[in-house]
Parts: C-alpha cells; sequence; structure tokens
C-alpha cells in the first residue's frame, strides 16, 4: 500500500515527442515549436531539426491536459505551415505533423494515458480534418501497433492508403482531399519512452548501412533465392516472405546516408530501452559492422535521454575494462558519451540533452549547487538556514567521498586486478551514500522552510488555529525526520571505511580514517539537530521512538570510528 500511495502523490507528467516535417527551415520550426509553450504548465525540452532527413523531433512535458492542448495546437501550426507536396527528405514520413507520441514519464500509467491520446487524435481528426492513425498502445488493431505499418507508402502512398477499408483511418477523413495533400495524415500514440539512436560508419554506402541494420533490428530481413539483397523473396505456405530475425528485441532500424555529413548512419530507434538499451545496440552495430569490413566512428542521439540510459552504458563499459563503477555520475555521464561516440558530429551537453537535467529544479539544489566559498558564506550569513543539519550532510558527504577513493584507489592498484570487483562494490557503496547526503544538504534547509511556512498559517479562529498546530506538527516531524536520515546514511557509509582501513590501499588508511572521523561527526551533527527539533514536538509516543533510535544510531557511529582508527593508527 505505501508504494502504491508513492506513486498516487507523484505529479502527472507526460511527454510529447512530434516529429515533423520541416528540417531546414527554422523560421519555420520555431514558429511550430514555440506554439507547444502557449499553454500554461508546458515545458519545451527540446527542438533537434536535421537537415538531411528535413525532419524535426520537438520535446515538451507536462501534465496530460495541458500537454494534448499543447500537441494540438502544435499539429494545427504545422499543418498551416507546412506543405507536403513539395516535401523530400531521407527519413520515412507520410504527414506534416509525422507522428506524435504520448509518453508517461510520472505519476500515470500507459492504461490511463491510452484515452488521451485517442482524445487528441479524434480531435484532430474532427477539427483539423487531417486523418489520424492510432499505433502502438493507442491501436485500434494489432497490425496498427507498428508504425511503420501505418506509414507504409508514405505520404506518395496515401491516395490509395485511404480509400483501401483495410486502412480506413482511425479519425478524420478517408479521401484524399485539398486538404489531405497539403497537410498528409498523422500517427498518434501512446508509447513507452523510445530513444531515437543513429550509428556512424566509416562508409558511404546505403546499401552496406541497410545490410548492418537488418542484421541489428528485430525484423531482420527478408530471406531471398540467391542474392541476399536483390533475390526474389521466399514465401511461407501463406504466401508471406520468409523472415531472418535480426538479432536484437525492441529495435527498427534502416541504414541511410547523410549528405550533411558525408557518412552513411544505421537509424535505429530503441523502442524499449530496459529490453535493448543505446549500449547494446551500439555494441551489436560495432560486432555487425566489422563482420562487413566497416568501422563504426561514433554516434548520434535525435532529441533526449533519460540519464539511466548514460550511467547503464558507462557502467557496460567499466565492467569491460574492470574498472570500479564506484565514481560520480558526472563522470560516468562523460565516460558514456566518449565510449559512444556521441559528441564526433556535433557538441553533446549532457544538461541539454538529458531529461532529469531539464527537469530538475534548481531550488531543490540551491546549496549544493554553490562553490565551497559561497556555501561557507551563505552558513555565515545571518540566516539560520543552512545550519547545523546541512552542514552534517555535508560533511558525511566528504566521509562518504574519502571512503569511495580509497576503494576506487584499490580497485586500480597493481598486482589486485582480481579483487577489482570486491572494491568496486564497495566504491559503489560510497557513492550511493554520498550522493543521498548530498541530497540531504539541500533537505534540512526545505524543512526549517517548512515549518516557518506553517508559521505563517492564519490563527483567526479555533478551526484555523486547529489547522495551524498540525502542520507545524507535521513539519516539525520532516524537520527531524531529515537530521535521522542523515545519521543513517553516514552510520551506513562507514562500514566501507572499516572495510578499507581494514583491507583496502594501504597508502591510502589515513584517507580511510578522516573519511570515518567526518562520518561520525556528520552523524553526530545530525543528532544534535534530531534532539532539538524534538524538544518542541507534542506527540510524545513517536517522539520517544525517533530518539531512542537516534541513540542507537549515535552510539554505532562512536563504536565504528574507534574501530576504523584502531585499524589506520596500527598501519600510519
Amino acid at each position: 500500500m505505501a508504494v502504491v500511495t508513492a506513486v498516487q502523490n507523484m505529479p502527472r507528467i507526460i511527454e510529447c515527442v512530434p516529429n515533423i516535417s520541416e528540417g531546414r527551415d527554422k523560421v519555420k520550426i520555431n514558429a511550430i515549436a514555440a506554439v507547444a509553450e502557449t499553454v500554461e504548465g508546458v515545458r519545451l525540452l527540446d527542438v533537434d531539426p536535421g537537415k538531411a532527413t528535413n525532419r524535426t523531433v520537438i520535446t515538451f512535458v507536462g501534465e496530460p491536459e495541458a500537454v494534448c492542448e499543447a500537441a494540438f495546437r502544435l499539429v494545427k501550426k504545422a499543418q498551416e505551415l507546412i506543405d507536403m507536396r513539395n516535401h523530400t527528405g531521407e527519413h520515412p514520413r507520410f504527414g506534416a505533423t509525422d507522428v506524435c507520441p504520448l509518453v508517461p514519464i510520472s505519476g500515470i500509467t500507459m492504461e490511463e494515458l491510452v484515452p488521451y491520446a485517442k482524445k487528441l487524435g479524434e480531435r484532430i481528426g474532427k477539427e483539423l480534418g487531417i486523418p489520424v492513425y492510432n499505433y502502438e498502445y493507442a491501436a485500434s488493431e494489432e497490425k496498427r501497433r507498428n508504425l511503420a505499418n501505418n506509414r507504409a507508402g508514405e505520404y506518395e502512398g496515401l491516395k490509395k492508403k485511404l480509400i483501401d477499408p483495410a486502412w480506413k483511418p482511425d479519425f478524420g477523413p478517408a479521401e484524399f482531399n485539398e486538404s489531405v495533400a497539403r497537410s498528409g495524415a498523422i500517427a498518434v500514440g501512446a508509447r513507452k519512452l523510445l530513444v531515437a539512436y543513429n550509428v556512424n560508419l566509416n562508409t558511404t554506402s546505403t546499401r552496406r548501412a541497410n545490410a548492418i541494420a537488418f542484421d541489428i533490428r528485430e525484423a531482420g530481413r527478408v530471406l531471398r533465392e540467391g542474392d541476399p539483397v536483390t533475390g526474389k523473396p521466399i514465401l511461407d505456405e501463406k504466401g508471406e516472405p520468409k523472415k531472418i530475425p535480426g538479432k536484437l528485441k525492441c529495435v527498427k532500424g534502416i541504414g541511410w546516408f547523410i549528405e550533411e555529413y558525408g557518412i552513411a548512419q544505421l537509424s535505429l530507434n530503441l523502442t524499449d530501452i530496459d529490453v535493448t538499451p543505446m549500449h547494446i545496440a551500439f555494441d551489436e552495430a560495432c560486432k555487425s559492422s566489422l563482420e562487413r569490413g566497416i568501422r563504426v566512428t561514433g554516434s548520434e542521439l535525435v532529441g533526449l535521454v533519460p540519464k539511466k540510459a548514460l550511467l547503464d552504458a558507462a557502467d557496460f563499459f567499466l565492467q569491460r575494462q574492470e574498472r570500479s563503477l564506484g565514481i560520480s555520475e558526472r563522470e560516468k555521464i562523460k565516460l558514456a558519451i566518449k565510449s559512444m561516440g556521441l559528441d564526433e558530429l556535433a557538441p553533446f551537453d549532457p544538461e541539454k540533452r538529458v531529461i532529469e537535467f531539464l527537469l530538475a529544479d534548481l531550488k531543490d539544489e540551491r546549496l549544493v549547487r554553490m562553490d565551497l566559498k559561497r556555501f561557507s558564506e551563505e552558513t555565515a550569513s545571518e540566516s539560520p538556514a543552512p545550519g547545523g543539519g546541512s552542514v552534517a550532510a555535508y560533511v558525511g558527504a566528504m566521509g562518504a567521498a574519502l571512503g569511495a577513493m580509497v576503494a576506487n584507489l584499490s580497485a586500480h592498484k597493481r598486482g589486485w586486478d582480481e579483487r577489482w570487483e570486491e572494491f568496486s562494490n564497495w566504491a559503489v557503496e560510497a557513492e550511493l551514500c554520498r550522493k543521498e547526503l548530498i541530497r540531504l544538504v539541500d533537505e534540512d534547509t526545505k524543512a526549517f522552510d517548512r515549518i516557518m511556512s506553517a508559521m505563517q498559517l492564519p490563527k483567526d479562529n479555533p478551526e484555523q488555529v486547529a489547522a495551524r498546530k498540525d502542520a507545524i506538527r507535521e513539519a516539525t516531524k520532516g524537520a527531524i525526520m531529515a537530521p535521522l536520515e542523515t545519521m543513517k546514511v553516514c552510520v551506513r557509509s562507514m562500514a566501507v571505511m572499516k572495510a578499507m582501513a581494514t583491507n583496502g590501499l594501504k597508502a591510502s588508511v589515513s584517507d580511510a580514517g578522516v573519511g570515518a572521523m567526518c562520518a561520525r561527526t556528520g552523524a553526530l551533527g545530525a543528532y544534535l539537530n534530531v534532539r532539538i527539533n524534538c524538544a518542541g514536538l507534542d506527540d510524545e509516543a513517536w517522539k520517544k521512538g525517533v530518539l531512542a533510535e537516534a541513540e542507537a544510531l549515535k552510539t554505532r557511529a562512536e563504536k565504528l570510528e574507534a574501530e576504523v582508527m584502531l585499524e589506520t593508527l596500527a598501519k600510519v
């Protein structure tokens, strides 16, 4: 039940990723993309045009109702500015807004999202007169789940497709009238997060790039007589072409030549990165390319990517090198970019390409984004926050960082190659503690701010007085739980320092000792904050349990520090 409640309390956020059939005219692109932010609550995250494909991927987020309104306005603007009768480009397409998928981000399930996609498609068909095909989870029948089936024949085959009863649009006109001739059709869907990912090759051959794409993509290739490219397709008992499956599930792909870059690429759509992540697609592309005498030189991300995709890629490459995984997210992301050559064709700025960074509220990291000098100045100011709780968390984070450092150095020690994984596991644990303590630096101050806000509530009548008292009580509990959590994580981190003092690199044993002292200081500093915040709380039973837990953690911190110091002093 606790898990369900947590999900229900999350903000309902969805992403919309319309692809418009214009990638060269910046005036048109900007005019169409700007429409999204005319809806209150919608945030435009990314506009990624491609000249050769003559296509732009636009990404915006917000609550479902607001995003659907923004999507409708964007499709309408694209209908006004893009004439499909004049469109050419490398990418398959059949409409001015070619696809318009909705993607669940937080607080909403796919099942809950599907009605929004269908309602959006119905409105586009009815009010704009555009033929609409629902795809993926919003599809009206199985064959329409696959975007490629809906778009088969592209714009040039649309006139014939619309009059075929088997391909009657889900919404909008089933005729190729003058309006449709201009706007084409649109695919509106609900799908999982899709990563559009291009792999760069050291060849200009589209034919060879296609061959590699067919090796990799789930659909594979058609089985042919004689020549594997030009031979006659071999049919099954139903008269359908037989296929040789590709290597990777949930991957769609073709090969193409990009004149802008002067190279051929694999254009891959990773439709479920939990099944086939970016680094596996990249790795298989490298293998298949080498088998055909071609080398992968890098790759290109179209649109945005979740942070986890880059962190998982970094772990994959670190494990191959038998290097410690316990390094910071910043270093991991840098490693992932270099390992997959994401910056080969253009600079790759994670702050502008990673979804979580774009959605981050900077107010939630006000203190930790300061440099050391500014943080000390802010602490020294007349304001009561940040105070001892935030400083305790920061000191604890520095202790965990020292533990990670010793573990990483130990994992890299000459002659200890067979122990790299042992030390990597300790470094990962220390890094998890460090990250959580850094979060608690700001959380402690935010908890104090919530008490101040509760105290400002009106108290003009008995009902308001009671509500104010309840709000102060709950805010105070939050201000107690933040330093209590700091205590827990500081104590948890000390297991790393003890292991490093006992078994880690002897030359760095003093660092393990300093790390333990920092963690103990963080725990005891947080302990003082737990006690002082408990003093004014009127919930005696709750307070008694918390204070008992804090006392046990304090005792544990002191004991662990003493044990680490014994190990350290014996070796220095």
